[in-house]
């Protein structure tokens, strides 16, 4: 049994809160710094029950949060103070959602390569009409919106 695995009782008791964003790499940022992120990110997020990935390509950072609502809000607040990027444009925040899109990932890494597959994946798999919402508005973002670089990287 994983950290974030709740029986049917307790997830209807417990919605989750979710937040999409993207940012700005500063110019120190580098793939070994990214890679301190998800190792610092994957040890913190399991304490806090949250889950999520994480993309970086093209000096962009992309991050999908889930968990519950002040350990995420917590979290966002810390990361807009982080050094590490600027210019935080929140895509998405979304209260009530009933199940997690990214279960097993305390944080996961996706290359820019890969994004569009994981969340068409996710859509696809998709309950809870907020996520749906959420993803297709994402998948959106990377032909023609704020995530054009990513999917360039």
């Amino acid at each position: 049994m994983t950290p974030f695995d709740t029986s049917d009782d307790e997830a209807e008791a417990s919605l989750l809160y979710n937040v999409v964003y993207c940012s700005r790499a500063s110019a120190d940022v580098d793939d070994a710094a990214v890679t301190r992120i998800i190792e610092t990110s994957q040890r913190r997020n399991r304490e806090r029950s949250i889950t999520g990935l994480l993309v970086f390509g093209s000096g962009i950072f992309f991050q999908w949060l889930e968990g519950p609502r002040e350990q995420v809000e917590q979290l966002m607040a810390l990361l807009k103070t982080d050094a590490r990027h600027r210019e935080v444009v929140s895509l998405s925040e979304s209260e009530e959602v009933r199940e997690r899109m990214f279960t097993d990932w305390d944080m996961e890494r996706v290359s820019p390569d890969d994004i569009r597959d994981v969340l068409e994946d996710a859509l696809e798999s998709a309950e809870d009409p907020c996520n749906a919402k959420v993803l297709a508005l994402l998948l959106e973002h990377l032909d023609s919106g704020q995530l054009r670089e990513l999917s360039a990287a």
